[in-house]
């Protein structure tokens, strides 16, 4: 038998190798591995508590920080003891008023009648805190900072949690708050009467009159109120809130000569 023409094996090698090429691509891997699969961590329970503090703790600090900068410009559109006193009352009456359109003499009062410091303190008054500690515990000892702190973000009424929140929450609203935002904020939450919240619908309610046109006396009365608004009246006042505004107006009168107005007037 002859051999065969090298045409013919030719042939064969390269089908041969085609073949074999074939089957090395089918062979071959594609280099892509398959990620392994994340193995769940089991947490023990005390653990999950721990997380879950963690996130709540994170979550509320989050929110009173969005809280404190938003209002730093955005007006209170309302407040829990609004909300709240709307609830039982259904109704309150409150008519947000910016600080340019109050008499200058309503600031200059509240500040005299509830915390004559505040131009001076960066939110606590450490010498009205230790008078108070002197006196056992009987005087008050907020500042309007505190008080505004726990109108605007907190509730009403005694009790440790909220003196602590309103404690942590103070300082930061004095580091980005103007003094002047924060007298703002207060005569615009401040309750005067049942149902009765802001310097605008408290000049209206007692003496009929917008807050631009408040004179000394009674913006000297309607400060009297405070921190007992519905056991007093500014248009019926009792002996006892015709003194108590009658030292305020000296207050605020004294304040004014000594600078101690100057950091929230113009």
């Amino acid at each position: 038998m002859s051999p065969p023409p090298i045409a013919y094996l030719d042939r064969v090698v390269a089908s041969w190798s085609e073949r074999y090429v074939a089957r090395a691509a089918r062979k071959k891997p594609t280099g892509k591995k398959k990620a392994p699969k994340k193995k769940r961590i089991k947490l023990h329970p005390i653990e999950w508590i721990r997380l879950w503090i963690k996130r709540v703790f994170l979550a509320f600090i989050c929110f009173f920080a969005a809280g404190i900068v938003g209002y730093a410009f955005i007006n209170p559109p309302t407040t829990p003891h609004i909300v709240s006193e709307k609830m039982r009352l259904g109704w309150a009456d409150r008519q947000w008023v910016d600080l340019d359109e109050v008499a200058p003499v309503m600031a200059r009062s509240v500040v005299a009648a509830e915390d004559a410091n505040f131009c001076g303190h960066w939110g606590f008054d450490m010498r009205a805190i230790r008078a108070a500690i002197d006196d056992g515990g009987s005087r008050g000892a907020s500042t309007l900072t505190q008080q505004v702190v726990k109108n605007v973000y907190l509730w009403h009424g005694r009790s440790w949690p909220r003196k602590a929140l309103e404690a942590a929450i103070t300082p930061f609203v004095e580091l980005v708050w103007t003094k002047r935002r924060i007298i703002e904020v207060y005569l615009n939450v401040a309750e005067f009467d049942e149902g009765v919240f802001g310097v605008e619908a408290a000049a209206r309610h007692y003496f009929g009159v917008g807050p631009e046109k408040l004179t000394a006396v009674q913006a000297a009365r309607l400060a009297a109120l405070l921190p007992n608004p519905k056991e007093r009246s500014a248009s019926r006042p009792s002996a006892f809130v015709r003194k108590r505004a009658q030292s305020i107006v000296d207050g605020a009168a004294t304040i004014r000569a000594d600078g101690r107005s100057s950091c929230f007037e113009d």
